[in-house]
């Protein structure tokens, strides 16, 4: 079932706990654990599930048993990220990635290649919500309406989210190109 909440305070303290127990598991092959997603957003109406990106050098990092150790499930099926529309110019290897979930504290773990599309994609996301506060308030109506009317199709929930987040998508670019030629 799909089940938008209210922002929680508590989201980021956390994911700050996960992130220092993530970072004693897997040490050195992490090159940064970051909050992603919409529980990183503050306001910003979500799932009641932290999503946690750590970048690697590779995907053949040994951090699966570590992962385990603290309860994670990888999920072998889900190979890589969502193209977004138009964007053929993408490689599977752009798109790329291991997913884990946890189920007792709802945690979705998100394993990318350092400087890949799929990589930069969700931190350009979250930093232009996070700065466009309007932008996330109509994202946020636009999941819960979703929620609203498929609370127990997923499939018809994302056909019609990710779209509608890849136009977001288009306005954090340019606002990411405006910031660089400051």
């Amino acid at each position: 079932m799909i089940e938008i909440v209210p922002y929680k305070s508590s989201w980021p303290a956390e994911f700050e706990a996960l992130s220092r127990q993530l970072q004693t598991a897997i040490g050195p092959w992490a090159l940064a654990i970051d909050h992603i997603g919409s529980t990183s957003v503050p306001g910003l109406s979500a799932k009641d599930v932290i999503d946690v990106q750590v970048t690697v050098n590779s995907l053949d990092a040994p951090i699966e048993l570590a992962l385990n150790a603290l309860g994670f499930e990888r999920k072998s099926h889900i190979l890589g990220d969502h193209r977004p529309p138009g964007r053929d110019d993408l490689t599977e290897e752009e798109l790329e990635k291991h997913f884990y979930h946890k189920a007792e504290r709802k945690v979705n773990l998100h394993i990318r290649v350092k400087g890949r599309f799929n990589q930069h994609y969700p931190l350009l996301c979250r930093d232009y919500l996070r700065t466009h506060p309007l932008a996330a308030k109509a994202y946020g109506v636009v999941k819960q309406q979703l929620a609203k009317y498929f609370p127990d199709n997923a499939d018809a929930y994302y056909d019609i989210k990710d779209p509608v987040f890849d136009i977001i998508m288009e306005g954090a670019k340019a606002w990411e190109n405006s910031k660089i030629r400051i």
